[in-house]
């Protein structure tokens, strides 16, 4: 079953001789249990990407499915509902609230939806993570791995169908970006969800099901084999 379609769309800003095509003509699917890289030079459209599969903004034209939903067009209260529902975004800045707790970051998703993970999930993403001892700090306490190790935690939290990861190891060395490859790899295929990622680092996509590559705005399926 698809979880995220992309049919036909496009971004493009400006007009005329300003006009910028952002993401060229795109036609795109992610199957539950695929994790998918998206690679490419910077200001090649990944992001752009990324914030259209999201619904974080439209395309210019072509529509975006979540779960055979169409996102494109339902009002945008609709399609805040869904995010909040089906999509777990694991952004570069951590997403974080700089005046709650790493415990009170976990504790404001159960407010505001539920069918979250239980307590025994919880503990075991914590302590894969190793934050478990971060839990009563505050995103300034941390460093910059830590947010990025509890950002993932909170988007994994809510047991998202999709997530939207923006170079989720970047602040992250070898090892413990391997661990979290490990981590995305197993909740993708235990929970059916499907997960794509941007990311520069291509040591990274032998965790991945199928790679693509986007240049000015284009994507094209990279040749593609998963390590075992």
């Amino acid at each position: 079953m698809s979880i995220l379609q992309l049919k036909d769309a496009n971004k493009t800003y400006g007009e005329g001789h300003k006009k910028v095509e952002a993401m060229k003509n795109t036609n795109f699917v992610a199957e539950q249990g695929e994790l998918i890289a998206i690679i490419g030079p910077s200001g090649s459209g990944k992001s752009t990407f990324l914030t259209i599969a999201g619904g974080l903004q439209s395309p210019s034209e072509g529509s975006v499915f979540i779960n055979g939903h169409d996102f494109t067009n339902m009002k945008e209260k609709q399609r805040a509902a869904t995010r909040l529902q089906e999509v777990g975004f694991i952004l570069q800045a951590s997403n974080l609230v700089p005046f709650l707790t790493v415990a009170e970051q976990l504790t404001l998703s159960d407010k505001v939806k539920k069918d979250n993970m239980n307590a025994a999930e919880r503990d075991r993403l914590l302590t894969e993570l190793d934050i478990t001892d971060l839990l009563k700090k505050y995103p300034s306490d941390l460093s910059g791995g830590e947010r990025q190790r509890v950002a993932i935690a909170k988007a994994l939290y809510t047991k998202p169908s999709l997530i939207l990861a923006d170079e989720p190891t970047a602040s992250l060395d070898s090892d413990r970006a391997f661990e979290v490859m490990k981590i995305l790899s197993r909740e993708t295929k235990e929970n059916k969800k499907a997960t794509i990622m941007v990311t520069h680092d291509q040591r990274l996509t032998k965790f991945c099901d199928r790679v693509y590559k986007i240049v000015d705005g284009k994507l094209s399926e990279e040749p593609h084999t998963k390590a075992q």
